[in-house]
């Protein structure tokens, strides 16, 4: 039996790798529950790779994470590291953006009110701290479109966005100016 554990600490940033793997996790999607419990070792690098596979399988297809949102969401306030930051945003903005934007009937079914309300306590944290731009624009977005059924959500990320616009990057500038024009 295969363990899934070495082959993600096997796994490099080399394209042949990252397709290896996550060919390897679409092709098994039984190994799904074991990948995001290797996820929520956040304070091992392994979490990283482990959660740039869950974002590449999410990508494909969102359905597969629809049955784990409860470890999801768990999983969300404990992740720490930079690399594993980024994909985990990225998950929550295909979840937002399938549940408001493309009005996906299984997400809308899967995604209640307590995991939509994880991720704006999520997203925040993101967007208020120390992250790269990468996490913190998926994280304006999800938190956007989440402000169109929690009202409170709209005027606090407006004066996040205000205030922090000055000290951001010129990729959070942008998208900080496209999300406060919808505003």
């Amino acid at each position: 039996m295969m363990n899934l554990e070495d082959e993600i600490r096997n796994t490099d940033h080399s394209r042949e790798k990252r397709s290896y793997f996550a060919n390897l996790i679409l092709q098994n999607q039984e190994l799904l529950p074991q990948l995001i419990e290797i996820c929520h070792l956040v304070d091992d690098k392994i979490s990283c790779k482990a959660s740039w596979g869950l974002e590449y399988i999410c990508k494909d297809n969102l359905d597969a994470i629809l049955p784990f949102l409860e470890s999801f969401v768990i999983l969300l306030p404990k992740v720490h590291l930079d690399p594993a930051v980024r994909p985990i945003a990225k998950i929550c903005e295909y979840l937002i953006l399938g549940y408001y934007k493309y009005k996906n009937p299984k997400i809308r079914e899967h995604l209640i009110v307590r995991y939509r309300e994880k991720i704006v306590e999520a997203c925040f944290e993101w967007l208020i701290t120390d992250q790269k731009v990468a996490a913190k624009a998926y994280s304006m977005t999800s938190l956007y479109l989440l402000g169109t059924e929690f009202e409170w959500v709209h005027p606090e990320l407006k004066v996040t966005l205000e205030n922090n616009y000055y000290k951001g990057s010129a990729a959070y500038k942008a998208r900080s100016r496209m999300i406060l024009k919808k505003l």
